[in-house]
């Protein structure tokens, strides 16, 4: 007779259902787990049969063989605890078997009998949800699960308690949706003091997830710059919101009980390697641009950077999504991300600075941003010398906009991106914007298109920067509040485009 039960194994953020075949057979007493398990999962044999122990049952003398099926399917993690255990104890009719076959199950069962928190309670619950079937996670995992809303959510702490729950004597009470209330963001624009290109270019940059890169001596307020982004941006949708969740659960980051709407902001180190920003790694885990899906990713001292992994980020810009390619795995994270990039002019820093220069200007400003090649540069929609402020200005009140206002601004111009792509489903901001859809609702006037074309003569501006600039003008005009774009919008955004690396 043979019990079934059924999890999921994670490929990427899809998580596909695998069922776990329990047999009882004559024989000399064993426990073997076959069905391409990992050691996580080989090992699970031994959690389980103590935390069944803790409950006073007693395994049978007899042949215990427990399958995952499909068996091709690459098994990984101790989530596999749980659903063995549901297979074993319906096997020995200690639960009864069409239940436990209306169950997902996924979790991790310590050696008393507790359950542990796993990765990937989310795109499980999408999982149980699919195949209309009830999801059982540890406590832990249970306010993150249910807010998906489509199944039921269990969350016992034990498996004792999921023994109760199963023989009717003590039934679960479901799981309910919790969410992480967002911190009013404490960093504001008006503290930057000076420095109203960038910032205007910031506010361009979030109202349309154009990338960005900033160039500037030490100390000019680059960084200060870049961490009031996450300040002015939209909170996220529902739908985004659970796009970049399943992420962060995959990642084991949602440890605070469910999901938040405020937009991922990541900053690796300069000294990060290619599995860590694009992903892979043993299990192709997800890496910091899918991390940053639909937030900012900002790299700091991006020449730094090691120049394969700077390559690797220009197809995921293009595409917004990336595939990590490993021998056992192929595996496709979605990664649309805002790109905000900082870099020193030079090498010592102070390229434009006569008097703390060092004797190698001006080659040495183009040997250190030489290395940025030009595809790279050329995804730039807005780049901006950000120029040092002098001392004196520091004692000057704050000026400019607060990021509340920026932020009105900001989610007014959304809002009427998200109006204007109603009907197209795959589009969300102006850089996604495309073909004819790109030309309709961007198309430069007679002589907006003999501006450009003097720009594109003199700077040589490639296709890819002619769409670009179209983009960005079509977010500067929503900011506006104009309906079609005009000569002044068009002109801004050359302005960005030709400030630094204008090679392109």
């Amino acid at each position: 007779m043979v019990a079934r039960a059924y999890t999921v194994a994670f490929e990427g953020v899809e998580a596909r259902l695998v069922e776990v075949q329990c047999a009882l057979s004559p024989g000399l007493p064993s426990f073997s787990i076959v069905g391409l398990p990992d050691k996580a999962v080989s090992e699970a044999r031994e959690r389980v049969r103590a935390a069944v122990a803790t409950m006073s049952i007693a395994l049978p003398s007899k042949r215990i063989t427990v399958n995952l099926s499909p068996a091709d399917l690459p098994k990984e993690g101790s989530h596999f605890d749980l659903p063995i255990a549901l297979a074993l104890l319906a096997a020995l009719d200690i639960i009864p078997k069409h239940e436990v076959e209306r169950t997902l199950a996924l979790g991790e069962l310590s050696l008393d009998g507790r359950l542990m928190p796993v990765i990937g309670a989310l795109p499980a619950a999408m999982a149980a949800a699919e195949e209309d079937r009830t999801l059982l996670c540890p406590r832990a995992c249970g306010a993150e699960a249910a807010w998906v809303g489509a199944c039921e959510v269990l969350a016992p702490g034990t498996l004792a308690e999921v023994v109760r729950h199963y023989t009717g004597q003590q039934p679960i009470t479901p799981a309910e949706a919790g969410e992480v209330i967002a911190e009013p963001f404490g960093r504001d624009l008006r503290d930057v003091k000076g420095q109203e290109r960038a910032k205007r270019a910031l506010e361009i940059a979030a109202a349309g997830r154009h990338h960005m890169l900033m160039v500037g001596s030490p100390g000019s307020g680059k960084s200060m710059l870049a961490a009031r982004l996450p300040g002015i941006l939209p909170p996220l949708s529902a739908n985004e919101a659970l796009e970049t969740s399943m992420i962060h659960s995959l990642a084991g980051l949602l440890t605070e009980g469910g999901i938040s709407r405020s937009r991922p902001f990541r900053e690796p180190h300069h000294t990060a390697s290619m599995a860590a920003i694009v992903g892979g790694g043993k299990s192709a885990k997800p890496g910091e641009i899918s991390l940053a899906h639909n937030g900012v990713l900002f790299l700091d001292e991006f020449p730094e950077f090691a120049r394969p992994v700077l390559e690797t980020l220009r197809q995921p810009i293009e595409t917004g999504d990336v595939v990590v390619a490993r021998a056992n795995a192929h595996v496709r994270y979605p990664c649309r991300f805002l790109l905000v990039a900082a870099a020193n002019p030079c090498k010592c820093g102070f390229l434009t600075d006569p008097a703390r220069a060092c004797a190698k200007v001006p080659h040495c400003g183009d040997d250190y941003l030489g290395r940025i090649s030009g595809p790279l540069m050329d995804r730039f929609d807005l780049r901006v010398d950000v120029p040092p402020v002098a001392y004196t200005d520091l004692d000057l009140p704050a000026s400019g906009d607060t990021s509340a206002e920026v932020g009105t601004r900001v989610r007014a111009a959304r809002d009427r991106q998200t109006a204007r792509f109603a009907d197209h489903p795959d589009l969300r901001v102006n850089a996604d914007l495309e073909g004819a859809l790109l030309e309709q609702v961007a198309g430069p006037d007679g002589e907006s298109r003999a501006l450009l074309a003097r720009v594109a003569e003199r700077f040589g501006l490639s296709a890819r920067g002619y769409h670009r600039i179209l983009r960005v003008a079509r977010t500067i005009a929503d900011l506006a509040g104009a309906d079609h774009v005009a000569l002044p919008h068009i002109a801004e955004a050359v302005s960005f485009r030709i400030g630094v690396g204008a090679k392109s």
